[in-house]
């Protein structure tokens, strides 16, 4: 809720000014799923992929924001659900400023996911589901969180204590134990073409 003596200034150069000078439609392209599931590894090569094609990106992952914007949030569920409306907000302003945005989360509730399309705009919200099975994420584990996990020392951790609720209807699903990266990009790269052109 927007506090009563704040008012927002509305800015002469808009988005679309932003997008026609950069060439581009603004878009959140919001990797999710499981931890080691791939959305890092895909995000970043999707960014390289946009950024050779001569498109303005920006990526934003879970480690690198969590030792900035929000290192004052915890992993309970209240902070999780704040984690997500922070880097939707942030996602936001950066989309005014005509950039195609890449995140990288778990974001393993629906409802966190409804919120992030109802701020930026169905239209604009592009949802990969990073689609791996809890095995191979194990098996891949190199932060070694699951085993923490396992053994009781990392709480509420999704897939483990924690549920992941896959996205419904995402824009697309890439199942990373099938498919290389390379692939799932140029499947990718292909599927956003028609959203990310003026």
């Amino acid at each position: 809720m927007i506090q009563e003596n704040i008012h927002p200034s509305a800015f002469k150069i808009t988005r679309e000014d932003r997008q026609l000078a950069l060439g581009q439609q603004a878009r959140l392209i919001w990797f999710t799923g499981l931890s080691g599931s791939g959305k890092s590894t895909l995000a970043n090569a999707t960014e390289q992929a946009l950024h050779r094609k001569g498109f303005h990106t920006y990526l934003l992952d879970g480690d690198n924001i969590r030792t900035g914007l929000n290192q004052d949030l915890g992993f309970s569920k209240a902070d999780r659900i704040e984690n997500i409306r922070r880097i939707a907000a942030v996602s936001q302003l950066m989309m005014d400023a005509g950039l195609i945005v890449i995140s990288a989360f778990i974001s393993p509730f629906i409802s966190d996911r409804e919120m992030i399309r109802d701020l930026v705009g169905k239209e604009h919200f592009l949802e990969i589901h990073v689609d791996c099975p809890l095995k191979v994420c194990e098996e891949r584990d190199v932060k070694g969180l699951y085993q923490k996990a396992r053994k009781g020392l990392i709480k509420d951790f999704t897939g483990i204590d924690s549920p992941y609720e896959a996205p419904e209807n995402p824009f697309l699903v890439i199942k990373t134990a099938e498919v290389t990266a390379e692939m799932a990009v140029g499947q990718l790269m292909k599927a956003l073409d028609k959203k990310i052109k003026l």
